[in-house]
């Protein structure tokens, strides 16, 4: 019998890397970081950096949410076109969301270096691909909008994407020289185990059950009633945030994804490009650093945990007629699959900064598929919101916008 994994890849190649206790006493800090994920890591990071006594609280096990079941393409492209969002939000907004995506990229790769992390970090090339004719005119007047504003990209026509990449049923697309994937369960993992050696207090399995928002700080208190006084807290808790904000601010959708054995055969003309393509949902595709093939898209609108896992092996085995269809004769032997819920906003940005129902708070929600490099951006935000100074991009990604 052939078993296989639903659970993501990254958890069971990595296994336990880092073991912390549960609140078991009250405790006072300056900041409290709610979610112990990968944006919750990058964002202790910075604050241990600027001196802040720091404390994390996640209640699962580290990491053990939505960054598990992230695939970790690294790229400045936002799920909103370049020239749609322009029509959106207007061309200063957007050209300067796209390039602070362009370079938390360059920053992460220096963080991972800096923390000295065997996260894998690797840069890629990225293509974006037309999954249909119908979508090259739309396509092309992306890359005119990318090539206006700097952005290193060069058009591939049909026949240039299946010689390079030998993908089939393409119809062109655009080539951009920035990009990366990495393993983000151990990324998040190696930056707390960092910056817990600096005095990073984290604690796992800590539910906060509820926040009191006071004058001068916030007092929250977990399942077990202990306390936790700040001056400051962050909220790094992703699409769970839906659960104390109380509009409607971001649309939850459920994600698929697979991991084939590792490959024998070469797979240079994969290994360093990330792959999409313009379908609705699009379809993703990258190599890890162990030598398999990943690919995911199927999403759906709905969140509900049975009926998402349900669909497990119907949408694996969809994913798998997909990839045959762009690379025929692939061999692949699946290994693992796995779903996970993600959140997509009205114009594909992140919510970061405050909120005006919580005092002495602020939220670091990167949603869709930039999530990884908007929290890096975060990095720098909440960095100037503790100062008390304005950031440049609050206007773009302030709630209410």
């Amino acid at each position: 019998m052939k078993l296989k994994s639903s659970e993501p890849f990254w958890i069971v190649k990595n296994g336990i890397l880092n073991a912390y206790p549960s609140l078991r006493k009250d405790i006072k800090t300056d900041v409290l970081i709610v979610g112990g994920g990968i944006t919750g890591s990058l964002i202790a990071h910075q604050c241990i950096k600027d001196g802040y006594r720091t404390v994390v609280a996640d209640r699962r096990e580290i990491a053990h949410g939505s960054t598990s079941a992230s695939t970790a393409m690294l790229q400045y492209e936002i799920d909103t076109p370049l020239y749609q969002l322009i029509a959106q939000i207007g061309e200063k907004a957007a050209v300067a969301s796209y390039k602070a995506c362009f370079e938390s990229i360059d920053i992460l790769a220096q963080l991972a270096k800096e923390i000295g992390s065997d996260c894998g970090f690797k840069k890629k090339d990225s293509l974006y691909f037309a999954a249909y004719k119908k979508d090259v005119p739309w396509l092309k007047k992306e890359f005119d909008a990318r090539k206006a504003h700097q952005f290193p990209v060069t058009w591939l026509e049909q026949e240039d994407v299946a010689a390079k990449f030998k993908l089939e049923h393409t119809y062109g697309g655009i080539l951009s020289d920035q990009g990366a994937s990495m393993d983000v369960f151990r990324m998040a993992h190696d930056l707390l185990a960092y910056n817990h050696k600096k005095g990073l207090e984290v604690y796992d399995k800590t539910d906060i059950e509820k926040v009191q928002h006071q004058k001068n700080g916030i007092v929250a208190t977990t399942e077990y009633g202990n306390k936790i006084k700040a001056a400051k807290i962050i909220y790094c808790n992703g699409y769970e945030s839906t659960e104390i904000i109380k509009e409607q601010f971001v649309d939850l959708l459920s994600t698929y994804a697979i991991v084939g054995e590792q490959c024998a055969g070469d797979q240079q003309h994969l290994e360093n490009t990330l792959f999409w393509n313009t379908a609705d949902p699009y379809l993703y595709m990258r190599t890890t650093e162990d030598n398999r093939l990943l690919i995911g898209g199927e999403d759906e609108s709905f969140v509900n945990p049975e009926k998402r896992d349900h669909l497990l092996p119907y949408k694996a085995k969809r994913l798998a007629q997909k990839l045959e269809r762009l690379l025929p004769g692939y061999d692949l032997r699946r290994d693992f699959m796995w779903a996970g819920t993600f959140g997509a906003t009205k114009d594909g940005l992140p919510y970061i900064g405050k909120h005006p129902d919580f005092k002495n708070a602020y939220f670091v929600l990167g949603f869709g598929g930039n999530g990884i490099t908007f929290s890096v951006i975060g990095m720098d935000m909440v960095s100037c919101f503790l100062q008390g100074k304005q950031h440049k991009l609050s206007p773009y990604f302030k709630f209410g916008r």
